[in-house]
Parts: structure tokens; C-alpha cells; sequence
């Protein structure tokens, strides 16, 4: 595939190795409905709906207005990039090109790190799930934690699999997910169909509205927000697709199925549960399933659902394993994260992330909860959990930043090489990219300085724990990146 010209380019060359290796090296399997299926893994989040119904009627303004400034701008940028330079690393290799090594390898690092911490997310809600079919279940924090070790090391253990193989188990369950939407969605319309009223009043133009003030319902505007994050995941495999029509069609069914999944499960829970009990529990999804549609149709949604965050894992470990793999091959990190498996995946950098990621668990879980003087430990891991989940979120939406900024760096740095790969009308750019970044600044700060869990920490010291953790996170992703290839350096000249 044929990338733009890299005229008037800084003193270094843009080319990177990875372009080249992976091309020869993986085979370019994913087609349309691969790329789709991978999307939806990384960027539906259903459970994302039940904190969206806790805003009541005014989830749906906050799901618009976050689809409008922000997700649609960053999937407007993602296939802007994506279709000048298709290749292996999206974001890495875009900030390369725009940026140089050091931005490249620090807004990879803001991207992987988040991807490695949703992947202890997921399997914190298949623990979610468990509870869900029996509370006396799992209350220990020690046993959630290694539920989510067990979780995260089997998803590595498929994950190292021949790819073809993984990604048709991922069709699959996307397939078994949007059932299980199908059947949240008819939960909600048999539901009023039966006479019964609707637990929330959609009548009321008020509750609609975005109350301002700190005790309003403005604090969900950076929560859903960010709920779009990682349109450019999937393109962190840009390399093995098929055909380049691939990387447009596929963003566009994607975003498509998001709004509609998003819309339709948020509308359930709030015409069975309300907003108060839709937000309690990630199982309320099935509980409202359950009370309109029986036993039966219920046991179906949450074995669906749990596939779903059984099989996200599994693509959150290979697509973000991609962004190691390619900075070991362009030097930048050990060459070990650069070696694939038999089965021609890479397995270096898909193992030291499952460690990683292990490792960041036993201290949620294992360790913090039962440290004295800190609170009791089923607290203390639900604080200390979503605490880490949202500093990892900032950092991630801090790397989505670079998106708007590649485009306007190739604009300006040469607008008739850009004007001549360009798929969409300039006006729409040039509103689209300052609007994206812009929320994404807002939605950053809304999140900063409103609580997610607002009974546990309040407002003043939710800043101050996620604003401390967040500020160490870039501070480690700077100085990763200022020595991110001394030791492959020293490989190559030790080889």
C-alpha cells in the first residue's frame, strides 16, 4: 500500500523499519468484517451504558454531544491518517512521521499503557458478572483479583494462537454480543408494550438538560466522552489487513453499530430500571433482561456479555501487543518485544504485557486493600481501582490528542501533498479537528475534577489522587521516551 510522499521532511528519515517487516512478515489476513468485529471489541464497552443511565434522560445529550465534538471528529482523523500512511503502529507511526521518534514513542506509550490497564477492567467486570449470579460469591478482593489474573492469563494464552483462528473466535462473540444487545433492546420495548410505565420520564425537557452546577450531571460529560476512546486501535494492525477501502469501511460500520448498541442499551436500563438502579451493577444489563423476558433469555445476555469481556481481553493483549512489537523492530525497545511465535504473532511483547498487567493486579487487589489505616479492603479496591482506570483514561485521551495534531502538522507542513491525499471536504477538517481536540481537552478536565464515585472519594481528593497519578504517568512516558532505544541500541552494537 502506497503512503504519501515524505517531502520536506525534517533532517531524519520518516521511513521506519516495522513498514517494511510486518508486511513480509505477517500475513494480511483482516478483512472488512475482522477490522468491525475488532472495533467493536475496543470501542463498545456496553457497560459503558449503565453509567451513561445515571444521568437519566440527559444520557442520551451526553452520548450526542460526546458522539458529535469527539468521536466522530477522532474517527474522522483515523481514517484521514490511516489512509496516507497504512501502516502497522496507527498512532506510532503517524506522530513518527509528523513528529519524530521522541513523540512517536511517548503518545504510543499514552495509548499502550491505558490498553494494558482496560484488559484488568474487563476482567473486573466478568467479576462484576459473577457476583451478579450470586452475591455470597467472590467477596473478597483477593479472589476478585484472581478471577482477573486467571482472565488476563488465559486471554494471552489465545492470544498467542494463529491468528486466523483467534480473530474467527472474535467474529463469533461479536456476533453472540449484539444478541445479547438485540435482547436488552427488546427488553426495553416489551416492557412498555406490557403497559408498564416507563421508569424514567422522557417527557420532562428539563431532564435533558446539562446541569452545570457540582452536584449536577455535569460530571458524566468527560465519563461517556472518553467512552469513545481507541478508534484508532484496530489500525494498530494496519499492516495485516487486505485491502486499504478496508480502513474507511470499517470505521464507518463500526461507528454506525457504536451509536446504535450505545442508544439501545442505555434506553433499556432507563425504561425498566431507571437511572438510581441502572447504574448500581454492570449486571443490571442482564437484571433488566431477567424481570422482562425470563430466566432463560437473561442466562443467554450474560453468557454473551461475559464472552464479550472474556474475548476483549484477548484483542486488547494483540492489538496493543503491535505498538512494543513495532518499537523493538525500529530499535526503540528490547528486541525481544520485536520476536513473534510460531504462529507468527508477537508473543515477546503479548507475555511482558500479561505480566505487567498481572503485576498491576496483585497490587490492587492483593496488596493496597489490606494495608493499614487505608479503609476496609472491598473500599479500598474500588477506589484504588477506579482511581488507576481513570488516570489510565486521562493518559489515554492525553495520546488521542495526537490525532489532531498529525493533521494539522501534514497540512501545514505541505498542504498540496496533503490537499491530494485528502478523503474528506476541507471545510469539514478544518472544524472537525480543533472541535475534537478541544473536547477532548474538556472532557480531560471535567474528568479531573468530578469523582466517579462520588460516595467513596469526593470531588477535592479524587483531583488530587488522579491528577498525582496521571502527572506520573506522563512524567514516565517523557523519560521512557528519551531512553526508549539505549538498551536495543546497545543490542545492536553488541550483535
Amino acid at each position: 500500500m502506497q503512503a504519501v510522499s515524505q517531502k520536506n521532511e525534517p533532517v531524519e528519515d520518516r521511513s521506519l523499519v516495522s513498514e517494511e517487516y510486518v508486511v513480509k512478515a505477517m500475513p494480511p489476513i483482516l478483512g472488512n468484517f475482522d477490522m468491525t468485529a475488532t472495533y467493536l471489541m475496543i470501542v463498545f464497552f456496553i457497560t459503558n451504558a449503565t453509567v451513561a443511565a445515571s444521568g437519566g434522560a440527559a444520557a442520551f445529550t451526553f452520548l450526542l454531544l460526546g458522539g458529535i465534538t469527539f468521536f466522530i471528529p477522532s474517527v474522522i482523523a483515523t481514517a484521514q491518517l490511516a489512509n496516507m500512511f497504512p501502516y502497522e503502529g496507527s498512532l506510532y507511526n503517524w506522530t513518527h512521521r509528523a513528529l519524530g521518534g521522541y513523540w512517536s514513542f511517548f503518545s504510543a506509550f499514552c495509548a499502550w499503557f491505558p490498553g494494558i490497564l482496560v484488559m484488568i477492567s474487563t476482567g473486573d467486570v466478568i467479576v462484576s458478572f459473577i457476583q451478579g449470579l450470586n452475591s455470597n460469591w467472590l467477596t473478597d478482593p483477593r479472589q476478585q483479583g484472581a478471577v482477573i489474573i486467571a482472565v488476563i492469563l488465559f486471554s494471552s494464552i489465545i492470544a498467542t494462537q494463529r491468528f486466523r483462528m483467534v480473530q474467527n473466535l472474535v467474529n463469533m462473540v461479536i456476533v453472540l454480543t449484539f444478541i445479547a444487545v438485540f435482547l436488552i433492546g427488546l427488553a426495553g420495548a416489551v416492557w412498555l408494550l406490557q403497559g408498564h410505565p416507563s421508569a424514567t420520564n422522557f417527557a420532562n425537557l428539563a431532564d435533558w438538560n446539562i446541569n452545570w452546577r457540582p452536584t449536577g450531571n455535569i460530571g458524566l460529560f468527560g465519563l461517556i466522552t472518553l467512552a469513545y476512546l481507541g478508534v484508532e486501535g484496530p489500525l494498530n494492525m494496519a499492516g495485516e489487513i487486505k485491502e486499504r477501502k478496508i480502513i474507511r469501511s470499517h470505521l464507518i460500520w463500526g461507528t454506525l453499530i457504536v451509536f446504535i448498541g450505545y442508544f439501545v442499551a442505555t434506553f433499556s436500563l432507563l425504561v425498566v430500571t431507571g437511572a438510581a438502579n441502572a447504574s448500581a451493577t454492570p449486571f443490571s444489563l442482564v437484571s433488566i433482561v431477567d424481570t422482562t423476558l425470563g430466566k432463560v433469555a437473561g442466562s443467554i445476555t450474560a453468557v454473551c456479555l461475559m464472552s464479550f469481556f472474556l474475548m476483549a481481553t484477548v484483542v486488547y493483549s494483540y492489538t496493543y501487543a503491535r505498538l512494543p512489537l513495532v518499537a523493538a523492530l525500529d530499535q526503540r525497545l528490547p528486541v525481544l518485544l520485536g520476536k513473534l511465535n510460531k504462529n507468527r504473532v508477537p508473543g515477546g511483547a503479548i507475555w511482558a504485557q500479561t505480566i505487567f498487567a498481572a503485576l498491576v493486579t496483585c497490587l490492587v487487589f492483593f496488596a493496597l486493600p489490606f494495608v493499614p489505616n487505608l479503609g476496609t479492603p472491598v473500599n479500598l479496591s474500588t477506589e484504588v481501582y477506579n482511581v488507576s482506570l481513570a488516570a489510565s483514561t486521562l493518559v489515554w485521551a492525553f495520546s488521542t490528542l495526537f490525532l489532531f495534531v498529525n493533521i494539522g502538522i501534514f497540512y501545514f507542513r505541505d498542504k498540496k501533498t496533503f490537499n491530494k491525499h485528502r478523503i474528506f471536504p476541507m471545510p469539514l477538517l478544518a472544524v472537525t479537528m480543533p472541535l475534537g481536540a478541544l473536547s477532548c481537552i474538556l472532557a480531560i478536565i471535567d474528568t479531573l475534577f468530578y469523582s466517579w464515585i462520588g460516595t467513596l472519594i469526593d470531588n477535592v481528593h479524587w483531583l488530587i489522587s488522579i491528577g498525582s497519578l496521571t502527572f506520573i504517568c506522563v512524567v514516565i512516558a517523557a523519560i521512557g521516551s528519551m531512553f526508549a532505544s539505549s538498551e536495543a541500541v546497545w543490542e545492536s552494537m553488541k550483535n
